[in-house]
Parts: C-alpha cells; sequence; structure tokens
C-alpha cells in the first residue's frame, strides 16, 4: 500500500514537472527581459512649452542620460536629411541639437510625443518643430518674432533640457 502512494507521488510530480516545462515557450532563455535601466543612447521623448511672467519656457524631455546638447540661433531652419525648409513662420530661431540621441527605437519606431510642427502664441515663442531625427541627432527648431534673449540648463529625474526665453512683462498666455 505505501509502495503504491509513493509511485503515485512519483508519477504525479513527474506530470507537474512536465506541465509546468510545457508551459515555458521554447527560447525563452533567450528572450528578452524589460528593463527598467536607461537606454544606451538617449531618446527624445517630448518637447513642450509653457508661458510665465517674465519669460516662455521650452522643455525637452529625454529617457536616458542627457546627452551633449548645443542651443545655437540661425537663419532658418532645415528638415536634416532633406534639407527642405521648415513652414515655421517668425524673424528669428534656434537650433537645438541633442546628439547622441534618437527619438526612435531599436527597431525605428518612434517614441517622440511631442509636436512634429506647431505655431504657438505665446510672448516670445512663436513656434517649434522636430527637424530632425538622423544620423543619431536629434534637432528641435523655435521660432520667434523677435531676437530671443534665451538661457539654458538641465533639469534631473527625469531628465530634461530646458530653454528659458525672456519677455516684457505680462504673459498674454
Amino acid at each position: 500500500m505505501h509502495h503504491r502512494h509513493t509511485l503515485a507521488a512519483v508519477a504525479a510530480g513527474i506530470l507537474l514537472t512536465a506541465g509546468i516545462g510545457a508551459t515555458i515557450p521554447a527560447g525563452a532563455a533567450n528572450a528578452p527581459t524589460l528593463s527598467t535601466s536607461p537606454p544606451a543612447t538617449a531618446l527624445v521623448v517630448n518637447a513642450r512649452w509653457g508661458g510665465h511672467t517674465t519669460f516662455d519656457r521650452l522643455v525637452i524631455d529625454v529617457r536616458g542620460k542627457m546627452p551633449p546638447v548645443t542651443v545655437h540661433q540661425v537663419r532658418s531652419l532645415h528638415y536634416d536629411g532633406s534639407g527642405e525648409r521648415v513652414p515655421l513662420a517668425g524673424k528669428y530661431f534656434l537650433e537645438i541639437r541633442l546628439s547622441p540621441a534618437a527619438a526612435h527605437d531599436d527597431d525605428g519606431r518612434s517614441v517622440y510625443h511631442g509636436p512634429r510642427l506647431v505655431k504657438i502664441h505665446l510672448p516670445a515663442l512663436k513656434g517649434v518643430a522636430l527637424t530632425g531625427d538622423f544620423e543619431g541627432m536629434v534637432t528641435i527648431g523655435a521660432a520667434f518674432d523677435t531676437k530671443p534673449a534665451y538661457k539654458t540648463f538641465r533639469l534631473h529625474s527625469p531628465e530634461r533640457f530646458v530653454v528659458d526665453i525672456a519677455h516684457p512683462v505680462g504673459c498674454r498666455a
């Protein structure tokens, strides 16, 4: 009798093990795992703005480590790669370049959820455009009616690059 219970327990154990093994997909050992670690290349995921009493603010949200960023005043904005002119109204423009960075994942899907091209009605900031996600560089352009007096800085947790553009007191937005 004892032998029959032992045999039944062993058989149940074998069936249970086989059943669990059958639920693990083939190749699961090589399957990618979800990770909360930052991506190897910084990902530009958004651009947003706001009006304040004495300045307008443009914020670029980055996932991962903030890459080097350059900001230059340019005569006009052009799309990276094609060279086509960006249709943003304005007399003055800032070109903000993040590199190395991307606005897409390794499979080529966009991770950028901000505006591609938008007109803005703030005292200083008049428009924003994603002008490039090309060859490891993300470029965002900003348009103004008057020459922008600006300062830049970085904020952390989460990573953000900030451009504050001064304007006369009294925000209309």
